[in-house]
């Protein structure tokens, strides 16, 4: 079961309420505007005008690496994501934006550094714990990811692709109550994928 786009949405919808703020945020409206709208390729064209004049803008440049992102151009979103990371070392949405291109790229291990980088920013975040969670599942550590994920739903009950993640990581460990335990919650999270889960391995 692929978690890969459903991880994508759940981020863009983090990042996109969390945009940095910043003074060129006015110019700037047709992009976003664009992007809102699902029109990546125009709000491309429109941010990189805009950085022809403020090339160093750590908001256009997080803008137009996500909208590559969404296109799953995803060489070009991290290069602007690693430009807007010079800008600002410490910023949390820009370091999870570069672990899920990392988790996307299979670059398992890069996702683990720029989650944990995140996260010494300021302390276990639901998200990094997700993105944590599923860097140590990708990468054969099992009970590491399952405490990541657990962090993740400790910091906030309701996070639907935690229970769903950890029940299918659950599933690998061939802990099948536990797994169905965990999709039962998704499942009244409403979260897409829970209920197929249920019927492939919790009602046999």
């Amino acid at each position: 079961m692929c978690l890969k786009y459903s991880l994508r949405l759940l981020l863009s919808f983090v990042l996109v309420v969390g945009m940095i703020s910043c003074s060129s945020q006015e110019e700037n409206t047709l992009a976003d505007s664009q992007f809102s709208q699902g029109e990546y390729e125009k709000a491309i064209i429109s941010y990189s005008e805009d950085l022809e004049t403020n090339p160093k803008d750590i908001n256009l440049l997080f803008s137009r690496g996500r909208a590559y992102q969404e296109l799953g151009q995803l060489l070009e979103a991290q290069a602007d994501f690693d430009l807007a990371l010079q800008q600002d070392p410490k910023n949390t949405q820009v370091l999870m934006s570069l672990s899920l291109v990392h988790l996307d790229q299979e670059s398992f291990a890069s996702a683990l550094l720029y989650a944990t980088k995140a996260e010494e920013v300021d302390g276990p975040l639901p998200m990094s714990s997700l993105l944590k969670g599923r860097a140590f599942h990708q990468l054969g550590m099992p009970e590491e990811a399952l405490n990541a994920y657990g962090m993740a739903i400790q910091l906030d009950k309701n996070f639907a692709q935690a229970y769903f993640n950890r029940g299918i990581l659950k599933v690998a460990l061939k802990r099948t109550k536990e797994a169905c335990e965990d999709f039962q919650q998704a499942a009244s999270l409403k979260y897409t994928g829970a209920e197929q889960a249920l019927t492939s391995y919790c009602r046999n």
